[in-house]
């Protein structure tokens, strides 16, 4: 496939900045100077600054030379008062914008997150229906974006790194707010960009392995009827439930890796995804039909480089946008820059220093000897440290139904859950009352509100016959994250600083919450044995996350070397990249090499670079445990939550007295391990 055709027609006639942009220096430098000359030299800088930003996103379209100065003399806001009541005003009115748009949004994409039934082909039509993608230009066209770029500035991250500190909240939403207008990016390319990610989220919800037509190289068929796994959260789940099941288990286990491996090289039968009419031996990609008839050969035809395409999709989208964002010209300074508000460099040493930890090996030989025999890949997602490794998946299911028998009892036992877990009565049902519980029709997520008269919504995937313990365990993880959610919008004091620094940061309390799944039936509990093992299975998860993490920022550091690559010779450099980070960080604990196992994640495919956030994320979950172990825990929980988006770093100095940082993991792994667990 050629990757030029990638780029949509829509992408194609949008003229780049460069053509559109026609203000010299000269007459900026002029129109800066009469407002000086107005307003004092004291305001020069300000001034200089204001008038380049909008001038940076100024077009032809807007207007010509005179127009532009006229609107510059005519919006400078001197008066602080007046100021502080424009950024009221902008504020006040992005809630119900974006609120109300992020509302219709859910409901156009309803069919598309949730289980209502298959997709018809008008479904994808609606979800790909963006209406954000049209408010940016609109606020442009109006012109409020170039009063607010005209009075307020646009903060680099290393401004807000070294300022930061000195700032008050009212300047911390201030500098949040003007995030929104970064970019001056087209609506057609904001819609493309929406079609690629539902291609990419479409593929990957749709793409699952019927485990019950699976069978070995002798043709045994060692999974339950019914089994239906979503790749890749389904395949991982179950292998990691397969730990209490003996040799059995094993041999499902190297089954599922051999399915792992078979879908990251393309080299799955097309014809076997989602298809109960067709058996699949993976250790030989040997097909046959359901009927016992013999295999044949034009069934085994691979799947084309579909997951492939998808991801360069995905980065045509987002490259198509780099000439629109001046301060971040690239979608991996954009991601890092202002989306983590973290530099790419300080992430990669932050993962580094993990994986390069001598911990991590003694992890390693630990595991070894726990499981009586030598590490094979899949025990990536070893699950012998976690409180429900000596229990079986069909007792914990049975316990999640009598507790949980459908989606409408978990969203009854909220308040009773959250009141288990440390909040007060009154506070857990203020909590309650703003989240709703939806089934999801992948493995689930959590969707927030955008304006406070709105509900997030909490997504997990449930199946035919009722939530079982992966559908709760998802449950509890994205109760976490509406729980965030919630105080981060709801009680916070600037609706433009609602969030948290970045996703990691939501995933870390979603994270906290979710190593309570346990304890919340009444099966756990949190004693030292069990807090040891907790830093233990921290180390190996975070470990494991670290490397594929790394591997996502590879990806896009060489699709960016290589805009014109096909989908071949992508699919060719992730298993190359995944090898290699395999090799460097993986292999010397397995004693095996080349393995590309790393490569399976889904959010690789549909999520744009994201997997770092779930690495920090375990980074910080932890540094957070340790702190609410000492205080009550809902009411630090809502402190922490109401701190809003500052920069990361200002955030966990006010959250926990100190930088992000896996020192105190390390730490306490290494003193778990001395401890004998």
């Amino acid at each position: 496939m050629n990757p030029d055709a990638m780029a949509s027609s829509a992408t194609a006639r949008v003229a780049s900045p460069a053509h559109r942009a026609f203000l010299p220096v000269a007459a900026q430098d002029e129109v800066a100077a009469k407002l000086v000359a107005k307003h004092g030299e004291g305001r020069t800088d300000a001034i200089g600054r204001g008038v380049r930003q909008v001038a940076e996103r100024w077009w032809s379209e807007d207007g010509d030379a005179a127009l532009f100065a006229e609107f510059c003399e005519r919006h400078y806001l001197a008066d602080e008062a007046e100021r502080a009541n424009a950024f009221s005003r902008i504020s006040d009115a992005l809630e119900q914008v974006d609120g109300l748009l992020h509302e219709l949004h859910r409901e156009l994409r309803r069919p598309m997150d949730t289980d209502t039934g298959p997709l018809g082909p008008v479904d994808l039509l609606f979800a790909n229906m963006d209406f954000f993608a049209h408010v940016e230009p609109d606020l442009f066209r109006t012109k409020v974006a170039f009063l607010a770029l005209l009075n307020f500035p646009v903060h680099r991250l290393e401004e807000r790194l070294r300022d930061g500190g000195t700032w008050s909240r009212e300047a911390w939403a201030r500098s949040c707010l003007m995030d929104r207008f970064a970019m001056r990016v087209p609506a057609e390319l904001q819609q493309e960009t929406t079609r690629a990610f539902n291609a990419a989220e479409v593929y990957i919800s749709e793409y699952n392995i019927l485990m019950d037509r699976v069978m070995t190289r002798d043709g045994q068929r060692p999974f339950p009827a019914g089994l239906r796994l979503l790749t890749h959260w389904g395949l991982r789940d179950e292998l990691k439930g397969n730990y209490a099941a003996g040799a059995e288990g094993l041999e499902k286990q190297r089954l599922i890796q051999r399915i792992m491996e078979r879908i990251v090289r393309q080299e799955i039968p097309g014809a076997v995804r989602s298809n109960p009419d067709l058996l699949w031996a993976p250790e030989t990609n040997e097909v046959r039909p359901v009927d016992g008839a013999a295999p044949r050969s034009d069934l085994a035809e691979r799947e084309p480089d579909t997951r492939y395409v998808r991801l360069l999709e995905v980065f045509h989208a987002l490259r198509a946008i780099d000439p629109y964002a001046p301060t971040a010209p690239t979608f991996i300074q954009r991601r890092f820059d202002l989306g983590r508000q973290m530099p790419e460099r300080e992430v990669e040493a932050l993962l580094v220093s993990v994986l390069d930890a001598p911990e991590v090996g003694r992890v390693a030989r630990r595991i070894k000897e726990r499981l009586g025999r030598p590490l094979e890949p899949f025990d990536l997602w070893y699950t012998g440290y976690l409180p429900r490794a000596s229990l079986r998946e069909e007792e914990l299911d049975a316990t999640v139904q009598r507790r949980f028998p459908n989606l409408g009892a978990f969203q009854g036992a909220i308040p009773g859950i959250l009141e288990q877990l440390g909040f007060a009565p009154q506070r857990a049902r203020w909590l309650a009352e703003r989240i709703v519980v939806d089934p999801a029709r992948g493995a689930g997520h959590a969707s927030g509100a955008q304006r406070r008269e709105d509900k997030a919504h909490l997504r997990t995937r449930v199946p035919s016959g009722g939530m079982n313990f992966q559908g709760y365990n998802v449950a509890m993880h994205e109760l976490g994250h509406n729980v965030e959610q919630v105080f981060s919008l709801n009680a916070i004091d600037h609706w433009a600083l609602n969030g948290v620094p970045n996703t990691a940061f939501t995933e870390a309390l979603a994270f906290t919450f979710q190593a309570y799944d346990l304890a919340v039936l009444g099966l756990g509990s949190k004693g030292e044995e069990a807090r040891r093992h907790e830093a233990i299975h921290g180390l190996w998860m975070t470990a494991e996350i670290a490397g594929v993490s790394l591997l996502d920022m590879k990806i896009w550091n060489w699709l960016y070397a290589h805009p014109r690559a096909t989908p071949a010779e992508t699919r060719e450099a992730v298993l190359r990249e995944a090898r290699e980070v395999w090799n460097r960080w993986f292999a010397p604990h397995y004693g095996v090499r080349d393995l590309e196992i790393l490569a399976i994640y889904s959010h690789i495919v549909n999520a744009a670079m994201y997997l770092p956030d779930y690495a920090i994320g375990h980074i910080v979950a932890f540094q957070l445990a340790e702190r609410l172990r000492q205080v009550p825990f809902g009411e630090e929980v809502e402190r922490i939550m109401r701190l809003g988006r500052l920069t990361p770093d200002a955030w966990m100095r006010a959250a926990v007295n100190g930088p992000v940082s896996a020192e105190p993991l390390l730490v306490s792994a290494r003193a778990a391990l001395d401890a004998g667990a």
